[in-house]
C-alpha cells in the first residue's frame, strides 16, 4: 500500500511528523506538498492528492490543515475520495469500518503528534466491515454520479 500526503503550511509541521510515523511502520508514500511553513491555499495540495489516487500512484491517502474541514472538503469534491476527518481514534476506526474512508484528514491546530499516532493507528489497521455499510457507501456520490 501506498498512502499520498497532502496538507496547508498549518498542517505541515503534522504532516512532517505523519511522514516519521509512515516510515517508521514500512508504509510507502508520495508527498504531494506543502513543503514548508509559507503561507499557501490547501486546495491545490488536496486535488493533487486526489488526482494522485485517481490515477493509482497511491491507494490512500492523509491530509492535513489547521481545522482539517478545508482540505476535507476539498478532497471530497472527487467522486473516489472519501475523506473522513477524524480527530479521536474511535472516530478513525468508525470511519474505516463503516464508511471504507480512504482518506484520513487531521486537524493540524488541535491534536498532537500522540494523538495523530493513535489514529493513524486505529485508520490505518481497520478494514471496512462492508454488509450493510456497502449498501449505504454506495449512496455517496452525486446521481449523475453513481455507477448502474
Amino acid at each position: 500500500m501506498k498512502i499520498g500526503l497532502a496538507s496547508d503550511h498549518a498542517g505541515y509541521t503534522l504532516k512532517e511528523y505523519v511522514k516519521q510515523y509512515l516510515t517508521e511502520n514500512n508504509i510507502e508514500f508520495i508527498d504531494y506538498g506543502t513543503h514548508s511553513e509559507e503561507s499557501c491555499d490547501y486546495p491545490d495540495f488536496a486535488h493533487a492528492l486526489a488526482e494522485g489516487m485517481e490515477c493509482g500512484e497511491c491507494e490512500q491517502g492523509i491530509a492535513v490543515c489547521g481545522s482539517g474541514e478545508g482540505i476535507s472538503m476539498t478532497l471530497n469534491k472527487h467522486a473516489h475520495v472519501r475523506a473522513a476527518l477524524v480527530w479521536m481514534p474511535e472516530i478513525g476506526r468508525l470511519a474505516r469500518q463503516h464508511n471504507n474512508a480512504n482518506v484520513l484528514v487531521m486537524p493540524g491546530r488541535f491534536i498532537d503528534n500522540n494523538m495523530a499516532k493513535q489514529i493513524m493507528d486505529e485508520f490505518l489497521n481497520t478494514s471496512f466491515e462492508g454488509g450493510r455499510h456497502e449498501r449505504r457507501v454506495a449512496k455517496i456520490p452525486c446521481m449523475n454520479q453513481r455507477k448502474a
